[in-house]
């Protein structure tokens, strides 16, 4: 039976987030049945490192990963990556502004003074 690519990269996901710690792309291979290609599971958390999904530290020659399980960080990194694929962050951001609500106005307006 083949799985879509959300499929496998939501089964990678679970195991890495089940581990709650750092897993290199073998131990998330064996927790996933160690029937995959060793290139298809390190393919998938690279692109989820990438994504944002997973943060990544070297371990010797390769790397472990560690699931990003605060949806709120994950969304944050999703949208720095849209900032950085357009052209006009000013626009994007203003278009972005202009949809917030009074209060989300506020919240933004005070995260942004607090940072002073």
């Amino acid at each position: 039976m083949s799985r879509g690519r959300g499929d496998l990269e939501q089964q990678v996901f679970a195991a890495l987030a089940a581990d709650g710690g750092a897993m290199t792309t073998s131990d998330v291979r064996d927790a996933l049945g160690g029937e995959l290609a060793y290139t298809t599971v390190m393919t998938v958390l690279g692109r989820m490192a990438a994504k944002g999904l997973a943060t990544r530290q070297r371990v010797g020659r390769s790397y472990a990963y560690t699931a990003v399980v605060d949806s709120a960080e994950v969304a944050a990194h999703q949208l720095h990556r849209l900032l950085d694929a357009r052209g006009d962050r000013a626009a994007v951001l203003t278009r972005f502004a202009r949809g917030l609500s009074a209060e989300e106005s506020q919240l933004l307006v005070d995260l942004l003074q607090d940072d002073e």
